[in-house]
């Protein structure tokens, strides 16, 4: 039986209220942060600005991102993940309601611009960590897999769905309104987060943070936040397939960003038009959509060297945007990029999920998303001055040369070709001690739960903790 039935790989996570809910918060946040790069940085341009002011702009952004994430993670380990993110949304729809006025206003200007992105960017790098860590509260260690596929898939098509809308926004009206949709749809994030919240906080077998009931007791002994950090700091580094990744992704996010989040609107705006640009960012989503349909149905032990050596395709847009301006082909390039970088994506969050400690969880993940997001800044505002210095078709060249190379880099790490994963490998593995997979019976992967103490068939708190140390992913 080397495939489950595809109800019970995908459709059958549903069942979990409190994954459900996440979910459909996830997708919304995934709809307006899709949005909205594209009505900012179309918002520069009907300034009157460059590609240069677009990456400072875009770049504000990522530098306050980069700079908080640490304490994101600190502090989705400490609270209420679900509480986390409702209060990360609402801060991001008053941004964005604040964004949105301003250029409806005709008020905008280019530092009012810089200073809105950097309060998104604050805001993104408290939700990103306490995001990713809530998964593996909501479902059964043998559904992580088919969970992180169908959790990314809704991602992914909030995304379509928010890039396509983004662009046909900004060519038929002001950008702006763009920006007061992405308001409305973190509004309604909130609100899916808080009833994640509370379908996990009535669940008898859950609890919403790691701190529940003995472990609070514990965090309250060693509540010193540098210790904690450094705590999270020894899980990071003491796996080498984890920094060995997190180093490919410094290299390959930047690239990308340079190249797709500030190069391309810029060579959109004098050639195919924004409308198009739009539907191509959502080709690439429509790409990511297959991927996950793909690899929740894949049962390959050695998915993350599969999903690190897939990530040499994220060049295709790349090479596709530096010979020529056919959107076809452009189009094709970024839906086989969308269908690796789901291969990744999930291979990713599932070897991180299942070997550290659910405890540590979130600031591992705010370690990565930092190591892996701290370029950003630096591609967005090279890539403009680069261009006009050796032009748009080298500076992508130069950019497809990178990621082959940092690409092959990582494969020549043993701990990442010879890492492996036990999620979905067999049909219903550990919970059979408890007669099948229960109705509710889902996140016995939470090490901080005291009632798992009372749960004698469920190693897996200890299996996925400190001693698991071979998987990974942003």
């Amino acid at each position: 039986m080397t495939l489950l039935p595809e109800r019970g790989a995908l459709l059958g996570t549903l069942r979990h209220r409190g994954f459900r809910q996440l979910a459909v918060g996830r997708c919304l946040t995934y709809f307006g942060n899709a949005m909205a790069p594209i009505a900012l940085a179309f918002a520069v341009l009907d300034l009157g600005g460059s590609a240069v002011e677009v990456g400072i702009v875009v770049g504000a952004r990522s530098i306050a991102n980069a700079a908080l994430l640490l304490f994101g993670g600190l502090l989705a380990d400490r609270l209420p993940r679900a509480l986390v993110l409702q209060g990360a949304s609402v801060a991001a729809a008053l941004a964005q309601a604040a964004v949105a006025a301003t250029l409806l206003l005709g008020s905008a200007t280019l530092p009012v611009l810089v200073l809105l992105s950097v309060v998104n960017g604050a805001v993104s790098a408290v939700s990103i960590p306490a995001s990713a860590a809530l998964v593996p509260q909501t479902v059964p260690p043998y559904e992580l897999r088919a969970a992180n596929a169908l959790a990314r898939m809704g991602l992914n098509a909030g995304m379509i769905a928010g890039a396509s809308l983004g662009g046909m926004l900004t060519a038929l009206v002001n950008p702006g309104w763009g920006l007061a949709c992405n308001a409305v749809a973190f509004l309604a994030a909130a609100a899916g987060y808080r009833a994640a919240g509370r379908a996990l906080a009535r669940a008898p077998h859950t609890a919403s943070t790691p701190e529940a009931g003995q472990k609070t007791e514990q965090k309250a002994e060693r509540a010193h936040p540098w210790r904690e950090l450094r705590e999270g700091w020894t899980e990071f580094t003491s796996r080498t397939w984890v920094w060995v990744v997190v180093l490919q992704f410094f290299v390959v996010n930047a690239v990308s960003a340079g190249g797709i989040q500030v190069l391309g609107p810029t060579i959109a705006d004098s050639t195919f038009g924004r409308t198009a640009w739009g539907f191509v960012l959502a080709t690439q989503m429509a790409g990511a959509l297959v991927g996950g349909v793909l690899v929740a149905r894949s049962r390959a032990r050695h998915a993350l060297r599969i999903g690190v050596a897939v990530v040499a395709l994220d060049a295709l847009p790349l090479l596709a945007l530096a010979q020529s301006a056919d959107v076809v082909l452009l189009m094709a390039a970024m839906f086989v990029n969308g269908i690796a970088i789901e291969q990744f994506g999930v291979a990713w969050d599932l070897s991180l999920q299942e070997n550290i400690p659910q405890d540590r969880l979130a600031r591992v993940y705010s370690y990565d998303a930092l190591g892996s997001t701290i370029a950003l800044p630096v591609g967005e505002m090279v890539a403009g001055p680069l261009a006009e210095r050796v032009g748009p078709r080298p500076t992508m060249l130069g950019g497809v040369a990178l990621v082959a190379a940092v690409t092959a880099a990582a494969l020549c790490s043993r701990d990442v070709r010879s890492l492996t994963t036990r999620s979905g490998t067999e049909p219903a593995p550990p919970s059979a001690g408890k007669a099948g997979p229960p109705e509710q019976t889902a996140p016995s992967t939470q090490p901080p739960q005291p009632e798992q103490a009372e749960q004698p068939a469920q190693p897996a708190e200890s299996a996925e903790g400190p001693e698991a140390t071979t998987f990974d992913r942003i």
